[in-house]
């Protein structure tokens, strides 16, 4: 559906009045490198993110989320995700180990915590969706082997099952509740 990597950070700060520059971002093809995440990217090799190497995203997040606002349809690589899956339920990916496969064998990625979104969603996408986002906007990964991701079918092998009708459900963390004193 959509491959990015950025050298620099396009959403600095606090949102603008225009939207960045996205074109030199795009990829047909991405390089995974274990431990260190997509070659040419901007996090590549950050201490700070090596659990957040490489980011997924569901598509039908985006498509859900622009028929709730009334808007769209959205450009999925506005959301800042590295890999864009239509048919996945990425949010249940969450603390697992998966794999992709393109094509040129599997890249192994662990599921980590949400990739939540930021605020400059509300001027990329529509108002609102910076909120409409939370629990939805993709999960963080550790790149676990080397590989190629590249652009068209894929195959995602999970050790759970996954429901592609539930792809772009919300799948918000409630809240711990306080032990009674």
């Amino acid at each position: 559906m959509g491959l990015l990597a950025s050298p620099v950070h396009r959403y600095d700060g606090r949102p603008g009045t225009a939207v960045p520059g996205q074109a030199a971002d795009r990829r047909e093809r991405l390089e995974v490198r274990a431990g260190v995440g997509i070659v040419g990217d901007r996090y590549a090799g950050k201490a700070a993110h090596r659990d957040a190497q490489v980011t997924v995203l569901a598509v039908e997040s985006l498509e859900e989320l622009a028929a709730e606002l009334g808007a769209g349809p959205f450009d999925p690589l506005l959301a800042r995700r590295n890999v864009v899956l239509r048919g996945a339920e990425v949010e249940a990916l969450r603390g697992r180990e998966f794999a992709l496969d393109c094509g040129e064998g599997p890249v192994l990625l662990g599921g980590g915590r949400p990739a939540n979104p930021c605020a400059w969603m509300d001027l990329v996408l529509a108002p609102g969706a910076h909120r409409g986002l939370r629990g939805r906007g993709g999960v963080r990964c550790a790149a676990l082997s080397d590989g190629v991701l590249g652009l068209g079918p894929a195959v995602l092998s999970s050790p759970v099952p996954l429901d592609a009708a539930a792809a772009g459900r919300s799948r918000t963390l409630l809240p711990r509740r306080r032990p009674a004193l």
